[in-house]
């Protein structure tokens, strides 16, 4: 067979296998049949709301931002959590207690529900308000999973008590995951005196447009998702419960030269976003120093990308490893890949590719694929938190839940040393600050950073999901 007809074949190939997988998410997604990790089917969209302009004027920020008065996720809500939100908006807290309790018994998996839920149980009583900064509009399984361990920090803490007898009020923000909407809504939230910290953003672009604000206005912020090296060190109010790309680009490095034994890899990366540039400087960089070598980098922001082309070129070049470092904008392309590769070389990956998508669509073909991820729900059988927040969510959860938990969890210990913006900031800066995380003791350097070690994972078959595949940590390593 020729180059040319090899390559058409395998296009053809991925395009049946897209339009079959589309097919059977839909059918599966109708009827509520899938959920990994506690997320919505990951087909699912959202609009944008309000609008999808980057520069929105106040009042639409404004409606970016809610603790229970409106819905941020009106899609697919239930009659009684949409009664519950006009309740609390005219400040009937009794009839939206009554209605989000209803609501989630008929869906527990709703954390903006919760998140209303233990609000409007504070009423107009004396609270400390939080903010979580999450991109419904942009990535709505990557919302839900942030907002479940918040939600979950949040009811924990107000069933015993609350902060020393105040309760924790959080305030829901939908930035897109688009930076100028997110540095528009951290300027909101940094001019509410109220908000006392924030658990956000999402993509490092976001977090690193907020960044600026949230330093000049000296309101303290946490990520549990954005791991680019840009961000340590960005400033003294600016922290992370993620590790930074270089622990996941180290432990790849050495598994892949130690455990594969193979010494050339080809990378994939998007250009155009911060993330995925910091963790293939990183994994070039801790290749290059274990004593191996990258042959050649595919752009997946290149207008002429072509999967079928690149994996043939990357094999002639003498890849004998390709490495995926892909963000969740460019997780279709990076499925891509691992179709037309065919399991020819094996496949790394970093935390963007830990998504549904990857088992339901990467399938057979995704295999074997090794990705460095902050946390495992199988990996630590000693934490507490796999048992309760399945019992809260009536689903396992992912480590965008775990860690965003983490985040929750620090503010409240500094909340609970000095409950003011500055004290907050002085608590997690402090070499004796330490928490009980759902991934561990949550300690951050100097830099902001969180110390501490990433999990390798593996796809291989299973019924822990849906998909006939699922994501099993790799211990022993």
């Amino acid at each position: 067979m020729s180059q040319k007809n090899e390559t058409a074949v395998l296009v053809l190939s991925l395009l049946i296998t897209i339009g079959l997988a589309g097919a059977g998410i839909w059918w599966l997604t109708s009827r509520g049949g899938i959920n990994l990790g506690g997320s919505s089917p990951p087909n699912q969209t959202f609009p944008k709301s309000p609008t999808g302009n980057a520069e929105q004027s106040d009042q639409a920020i404004e409606q970016r931002l809610s603790t229970g008065q409106k819905l941020l996720i009106p899609e697919q809500a239930t009659t009684t959590k949409q009664a519950a939100v006009q309740a609390i908006a005219s400040g009937n807290y009794n009839a939206a207690i009554s209605d989000l309790q209803a609501s989630l018994k008929t869906n527990r998996n709703d954390p903006e529900a919760l998140i209303y839920l233990n609000n409007a149980r504070i009423g107009n009583q004396k609270s400390y308000t939080i903010a979580a900064a999450v991109p419904i509009g942009g990535d709505i399984n990557a919302a839900l999973e942030i907002m479940r361990g918040v939600a979950q920090a949040q009811n924990e803490i107000n069933q015993s008590g609350g902060i020393s007898g105040t309760p924790l009020k959080v305030l829901i923000a939908n930035d897109d995951n688009n930076p100028e909407i997110a540095a528009q809504i951290a300027s909101a939230l940094a001019n509410n005196s109220e908000i006392l910290g924030v658990i956000g953003h999402f993509g490092s672009d976001t977090t690193l447009a907020a960044s600026k604000i949230y330093q000049q206005k000296q309101l303290v912020a946490i990520s549990p998702t954005s791991t680019s090296v840009q961000i340590s060190g960005v400033g003294s109010n600016i922290f992370r419960t993620v590790p930074s790309d270089r622990f996941a680009a180290n432990a790849l490095s050495r598994y892949m030269l130690t455990k594969l034994q193979k010494q050339k890899a080809a990378v994939f990366f998007n250009s155009a976003s911060s993330y995925s540039k910091s963790l293939k400087d990183e994994f070039t960089t801790a290749i290059y120093g274990d004593g191996g070598q990258i042959v050649g980098e595919f752009d997946f922001a290149n207008g002429n990308f072509n999967a079928a082309d690149s994996v043939k070129s990357a094999i002639a070049q003498g890849a004998e490893v390709i490495m995926l470092a892909s963000n969740s904008a460019t997780i279709d392309q990076a499925l891509q890949v691992v179709q037309v590769n065919a399991k020819r070389l094996p496949l790394l990956a970093g935390d963007g590719a830990y998504t549904a998508k990857t088992l339901q669509i990467g399938g057979a073909g995704a295999t074997d694929m090794v990705l460095a991820v902050p946390w495992h729900i199988l990996a630590d059988p000693q934490s507490n938190f796999p048992q309760t927040s399945k019992q809260l969510w009536n689903a396992e959860v992912s480590w965008r839940t775990a860690l965003a938990y983490d985040a929750a969890i620090a503010l409240i210990v500094g909340l609970g040393r000095n409950p003011t913006r500055t004290g907050i900031q002085q608590a997690l800066s402090a070499s004796d600050f330490s928490a009980k995380g759902a991934s561990g003791p949550i300690r951050f350097l100097p830099s902001g950073d969180r110390n501490r070690a990433v999990q390798l994972v593996t796809v291989k078959p299973g019924n822990r999901t849906s998909y006939g595949y699922e994501f099993v940590p790799i211990s022993g390593l």
